[in-house]
Parts: C-alpha cells; structure tokens; sequence
C-alpha cells in the first residue's frame, strides 16, 4: 500500500505574534477573508453608487456603512480567534435561547416598533438606529449548539429518538419562526447545517431520508403558494413572466453574459442603473460577471473554493470532536450559501434571497461571517502541528 503523504508545510508558518493564530491554516483563512472582503467593497462600491444617488445620497453611502461593518467584524475575528474555541461548547444553550428569544420578537405582533416590516417581510430588529437580523446569528448559533450536543449524543444516534429527537425540537424552535418571518430558504438552509452536523458526527442516513420523506410536503405547499410560486415557475421557464416575476433572472443572466471573457470594466456595467434589483445585495455576482467578466467570476469561486478547502482542512486536523464538527458546520455553511446565491444568479436554482458571504451588502451577515472565520482560526490553531521527537507528528 503507498503510503500517504502531507503535503503541506512539515513546519508551522507563524503569523505576527497578534494574537489572531499560528500556523499556515490560519494565515490562509485570514488571507482569504481579506482578500473577498477587499474585491466585495470594490465591487458594492459599483453595484451601488447609481441606487446611492437615486436616494439622494452620496456614492459612497453603502460602502461606507459596509466598510464599517467590516471594521467591526474584522474585530470580532480577531476575538473569536484569540478565545479557545471550547469556550463555544460551554456557552452553546445561553446561545440558542439568546437567539430564540431574538426570533420570536420579529414575529410578535406588538414588537412592530422594533422589528417594523420591511419588503414584505419583518427579518430586522432595529435599535438605536442600527437594524440587525438574528436569523444570521440563528445560522452560528445553530451550528454550535448542535455541535456541542452531538458530542455529547455520540451513543444515542442509533436511536431516532433519543439520538435525532432532541436536535430536532430544538432546530424546529429556530426554524419555525424564520419561516414566519417569511423567510423560507434561510430556514431550510438552517435546518441542513444542522443536519450536516449531526450526520458527520454520526448520525444514520436513514433517519436524514425517513425525516426528509416527512418534510417533503410541507416544504412543497409552501413552495406552491404566493410569491414561492411564481419563483418556481420561472426557474422552470425563465419566459413564464420576463417583465414580471423572471425579470430579476433575465436581467441577471444578461449581466453575466454581457461580460464575456474580461466584463466591460470596473464601474462600467450597464445593469445596476435600475435594470437588475438588488444587484448590491442578492445579485451582487451578477454584476461581478458583468463588470470583471468569466476572470472575475472564476477567481471568485476559486477563494470561495480556498476557504472550504482550508476550513474541511481544520475540520480533519482538528484536537477533538467538537472542534471538528464547528469547523464542518462553519465551513460548509460559508461554501453552500455562496454556492446557492452564484446559482441563483445562473438561474440553476429558484431565487432564495441568500447572500453572497463577505461581499453582498449587509452588516449583519457580515458581521457573522467574520466571526465564524475567526473561529475557524481558533479550531486551527487548537490542531497546530507541532514537531516532535523521533521523527514523529504531534498535535497540540
């Protein structure tokens, strides 16, 4: 049998002694993040200079807000970083009920002073003139609860109900009042994370597809009413309705065509002078293709892709279980939800409303995401490679 080799650095490649980590996980995380996070304030500046000045405000109104975001996101990873990523298990339950709590005020129907409905929706708490959606938060809370029980249910996943019962009556408590908002795809995406928690700490398939066969017809009479309708339809046939419900596809699709090989330049596409809707926020890739072409695109995905390679990367090399499944949990959050919000924009999924992590406007998803990759850091450096005598691998 030939035997397996590491290819990466035999030694740790050390950051400044900052306190943000040790090693070259770590450095390549922070490096990643900074780098999207750089391309997505360049890119929103474009997306969003000409709505800016529609609302009679200054170019720079969102990426100013966002770039501020930033600012107090980068200190959040650099926090979640530094604390040991065990201080998650311990704090877990305060997480899920803070976050609970959260949700259920969006829903109440005399919290409208606070949660006031916006688009159709009511997804934001505002205080103090600063709006924050707990759903975001809903996504980290979730995966870290259900890591930190998992560890603890490792004997029980043989049995659906002491193993998968108690993860599901708390994920229905969180997803449920999501799905009210209305907010139906964050709610299913929620619930997945969850679920790939579980199975990859142990959990029978067979209880995934006993409970998905169950779910199937609830999630398909909510995809059959109102506006989930009509957005199925035009996945279907994107010509069902082009100057109605498919007008955002069809404007998106165009976008990423009239790119071609290079795009028409930074700050020169057509799209965001009012043909494509939220191309800031939603379609944010779209623009992306338009202006930086099939290049920009495929370096986009290709840091996409370096995150969750590095993140599964952590997950392998993780000290112990827990530290495992968070990074398992993060990481595949971070890589599905940029995976969904590109294939929106290609029209290869129906329209969900999802975020592209690190670069759609929104201070509160990134926020979150900034935090979750600082603790993806601290997953890594608890799995620094250290050497050892004799030849020998050791883990701190």
């Amino acid at each position: 049998m030939a035997k397996q080799v590491d290819v990466a650095p035999a030694g740790p490649l050390a950051l400044p002694a900052t306190g943000i980590g040790h090693g070259w996980e770590p450095a390549a995380l922070f490096l990643l993040c900074i780098a999207l996070l750089s391309f997505g304030l360049v890119t929103l500046y474009s997306a969003s200079s000409v709505l800016a000045q529609r609302g009679g405000l200054p170019d720079t109104y969102f990426v100013l807000r966002q770039s501020a975001g930033a600012a107090v996101g980068l200190v959040a990873l650099g926090i979640c970083a530094w604390l040991p990523y065990t201080t998650w298990r311990y704090v877990a339950w305060p997480m899920i009920a803070g976050t609970w709590v959260l949700l259920v005020l969006l829903i109440l129907p005399w919290t409208e002073s606070i949660a006031p409905e916006i688009n159709g929706a009511r997804r934001w708490i505002r205080l103090a003139g600063m709006n924050f959606q707990p759903s975001e938060l809903a996504k980290v809370a979730v995966i870290v609860w259900t890591a930190a029980l998992a560890v603890r249910k490792q004997r029980s996943f043989q049995s659906l109900r002491r193993g998968l019962g108690p993860f599901l009556v708390v994920w229905i408590a969180v997803i449920a009042p999501i799905a009210l908002e209305p907010d139906l795809s964050t709610a299913l995406l929620i619930g997945l994370l969850g679920a790939t928690v579980v199975f990859a700490a142990g959990g029978r398939i067979a209880h995934f597809l006993f409970l998905g066969l169950l779910a199937v017809p609830v999630v398909w009479r909510q995809l059959t009413v109102s506006f989930r309708a009509d957005r199925v339809a035009v996945f279907l046939d994107p010509s069902v309705d082009a100057a109605g419900s498919g007008f955002q596809v069809q404007q998106s699709l165009i976008a990423i065509g009239s790119g071609g090989i290079t795009g028409v330049g930074f700050g020169e596409g057509r799209q965001k002078f009012g043909f494509l809707p939220e191309a800031h926020n939603d379609f944010i890739f779209a623009m992306i293709g338009e202006e930086w072409g099939l290049i920009g695109v495929t370096v986009t995905i290709l840091l996409y892709a370096g995150v969750v390679l590095v993140g599964f990367r952590v997950a392998r090399r993780a000290t112990d279980l827990f530290g495992q499944l968070l990074a398992i949990g993060l990481t595949t959050w971070i890589g599905l939800q940029a995976a969904l919000h590109m294939a929106v924009v290609l029209g290869l999924v129906p329209t969900t409303g999802l975020a592209l992590p690190l670069i759609s406007y929104g201070r509160s998803t990134l926020l979150v995401t900034l935090a979750s990759i600082g603790i993806l850091m601290s997953v890594a450096r608890g799995g620094e490679v250290l050497p050892a005598p004799q030849g020998r691998v050791a883990r701190a």
